[in-house]
């Protein structure tokens, strides 16, 4: 009998598996069963806070429309036993837009009242097509919009204060998002000057940073990573391999992208050629989104008009009461197709200030086109108020109401910054500017000029409604935090 020498040889020993598709099923391992329980009783808390806005918000709104019609003592029980006809219906239809919403996605990817807004009168309508449909008797369509207004308003009160607590309670327990940073010397400290200390109210905790090659594999067996932020991943393949190896390894991959390809963002495809080619469109509002877009500007302009004329009057008085001038200063500011306009401002400078500017050029604080000071001394007393918390930007809402501006934008540029601009700059002026805008919720002067430009790209290749009611909603508290703002 003969036997092969290899039948005697000892097995080699297999190295471990690192792949974590490969391990025990996804559900039974700890890291992944905590985050799943996690979401878990994250979406149910969301829809109870949900629910409860639906429900009292319906009810104030029932009770609303009893206290109108008879001014008698109201019969609570009769009005509850009313909106319990129609809660289940209203309960499932809300859950099931809100999920289609993402409004129950994870804590970073879920928005807030920019979001739930639209949603509920997505609610509201359906609901109010279904009551017609069936042949529901109607006294009053009045109340859809009431009850649509109260329960959007609850309800993000609700989730904002669900965020807020849970934020403070995990940052008191030590949740930590753990990155790594992928990139040259200058992209990381770009990256570590610009990622800000937490997203989704969770923060970060960098544990290194490294450039592309060999040392981030190596990196990614030895730590435990949540997330890895590429700014550059070196060649393609390289980029393709680390991407791979970090998936492996159950690390979530993001990648901060570069100009170019937030211009690609809308890109569409061309068929029938041999090589995938994506066609460039200019993000020009135009048809069905520039009505959609200048009807929402007209509206909310005229009712910031009508609701504040009040404060303009105060406002005016303190102004000519504080110092020498007029009350509205004419900026010569460059807008749509770099036609200039002149932007209506609450005058928050000395009489003539424009003419000292070149005499303070060299303390310039800001980066790039922009010219800004902390310590204007042109500015006044009460200018240094106004401008703090932007008030003295809302007569830009006369611009917009002539066509020059919209609510929501990239902000138009002085002449002496425009002057300054590349020539990849120049592709913000394509839509109308803005009274706000991504620069204002994201960080306003504190931000270098080219991360201002590269957000005014991500706004013009991603515009919808929904995301300028977020901005338009996000601006309060950018504004009452004063961050960046001088």
């Amino acid at each position: 009998m003969i036997v092969s020498e290899k039948a005697n040889e000892k097995p080699k020993e297999v190295a471990p598996v690192e792949d974590v598709r490969f391990g025990r099923p996804y559900i039974f391992t700890k890291s992944p069963l905590v985050t799943f329980m996690r979401r878990v009783v994250s979406i149910v808390l969301l829809a109870a806070i949900d629910i409860a806005g639906l429900t009292i918000g319906l009810y104030l709104a029932l009770a609303l429309r009893a206290l109108v019609r008879d001014p008698k003592p109201v019969l609570w029980n009769l009005i509850w036993i009313e909106e319990s006809d129609w809660l289940p219906f209203l309960t499932l239809l809300l859950l099931l837009v809100f999920w289609r919403g993402e409004l129950y996605g994870p804590r970073e990817l879920r928005e807030g009242a920019g979001r739930v807004v639209p949603s509920v009168m997505l609610v509201a309508a359906l609901a109010l097509a279904f009551a017609i449909g069936t042949d529901q008797h109607f006294t009053t369509f009045g109340l859809y919009l009431v009850a649509a207004i109260l329960v959007a308003t609850l309800i993000s009160l609700f989730r904002w204060s669900y965020e807020t607590l849970s934020g403070s309670v995990m940052r008191s327990l030590g949740v930590r998002r753990k990155v790594m940073l992928v990139g040259d010397a200058e992209q990381v400290a770009h990256l570590r000057s610009t990622l800000g200390a937490s997203r989704g109210g969770i923060d970060y905790q960098i544990l290194g940073d490294e450039r592309p090659g060999p040392g981030v594999q190596r990196a990614l067996s030895q730590l435990q990573l949540d997330e890895l932020i590429v700014a550059d991943g070196g060649s393609e393949s390289e980029l393709l391999a680390l991407v791979e190896h970090a998936h492996r390894r159950g690390v979530t991959v993001r990648v901060a992208p570069r100009t170019t390809e937030l211009l690609v963002e809308r890109g569409h495809y061309v068929p029938g050629q041999a090589v995938p080619l994506f066609e460039l469109r200019p993000p020009i509002l135009a048809g069905g989104d520039w009505i959609v877009k200048r009807s929402f500007d007209l509206l909310v302009s005229a009712l910031i008009i009508v609701v504040g004329a009040p404060l303009w009057i105060v406002l005016a008085l303190a102004i000519k009461l504080s110092s020498r001038g007029p009350v509205f200063y004419a900026d010569e500011r460059i807008g749509l197709g770099e036609r200039p306009f002149r932007m209506l401002k609450l005058r928050t400078m000395v009489a003539n200030a424009a003419h000292g500017q070149a005499a303070l050029e060299a303390v310039n604080e800001a980066s790039g086109a922009l010219f800004k000071i902390r310590d204007d001394p042109r500015v006044t007393r009460l200018g240094r108020v106004l401008r703090r918390f932007s008030i003295d930007e809302v007569p830009n809402v006369v611009n917009v109401l002539r066509g020059q501006m919209s609510l929501v934008g990239p902000r138009p540029l002085p002449l002496r910054d425009h002057a300054r601009l590349e020539d990849w700059h120049r592709r913000r002026a394509d839509v109308l500017p803005g009274m706000t805008g991504l620069w204002q919720i994201a960080g306003r002067s504190d931000l270098s000029f080219d991360d201002l430009v590269r957000l005014d790209f991500y706004y013009l290749e991603n515009w919808s409604l929904w995301l300028d009611i977020t901005i338009l909603v996000k601006t309060l508290p950018a504004v009452v935090s004063r961050r960046g703002a001088y």
